[in-house]
């Protein structure tokens, strides 16, 4: 190998990149992952806030700096609505999927948004589930949270599936799931949107 690469094998050995060094933040970083995820407009001083409120000896400057190297603070407010919760005097999206009884696909789909943790970062992977044959149809993998993560999912479920008029998309209220842009696109392709309630991401229960 270094023959065709044309170098030594003292430059190869010289020159060898080592491992990279154990993340000390990489637990706080888990801790603000999962804050984001959960309250996706928050800042670097009410991230703080939450994350001392949870126990945690932390100051702004280092939240800050973990947030900005995570891409979480360029998280852009001016695409998504308010979310329709107690917080805000909106209608909400009723919760249609509840007592839908399942007898084939696309019928019910589901989303929802995690985060990946790697050795050295995070990401996030958007995914839509058919809930009757619980398998991946539209999933989307970013390193932030903007409404092109659920986007990206969301086309390529209606792109692989092409459901007919009437399916029915539940999800939780955030951000994301309730952007002008992502209703928009589920009205253009005659679904049906369901939410869950207030505090209760798993409110879904099909026959």
């Amino acid at each position: 190998m270094c023959a065709l690469a044309g170098v030594s094998r003292a430059s190869l050995y010289r020159f060898r990149p080592r491992p990279p060094k154990p993340d000390r933040d990489l637990e706080l970083r888990d801790a603000i992952q999962r804050i984001a995820l959960e309250f996706p407009r928050y800042g670097w001083p009410r991230m703080t806030e939450e994350l001392q409120q949870r126990g945690w000896a932390v100051n702004h400057k280092r939240v800050y700096r973990l947030m900005r190297e995570d891409n979480l603070l360029c998280l852009r407010r001016r695409k998504f609505v308010i979310t329709t919760d107690s917080d805000h005097g909106l209608p909400v999206y009723p919760n249609r999927a509840h007592d839908l009884v399942l007898t084939g696909l696309d019928q019910l789909w589901v989303a929802d948004i995690t985060y990946v943790r790697l050795l050295l970062e995070f990401v996030y992977l958007a995914v839509i589930l058919d809930a009757f044959s619980r398998r991946e149809i539209g999933w989307a993998l970013e390193r932030n949270l903007e409404d092109t993560l659920t986007l990206g999912a969301l086309r390529m479920a209606i792109e692989r599936r092409r459901p007919a008029p009437g399916l029915v998309h539940h999800s939780d209220r955030g951000v994301q799931y309730a952007s002008r842009d992502y209703t928009k696109l589920l009205r253009e392709n005659g679904i049906q949107i369901s939410m869950s309630r207030r505090g209760h991401p798993y409110d879904l229960k099909p026959a």
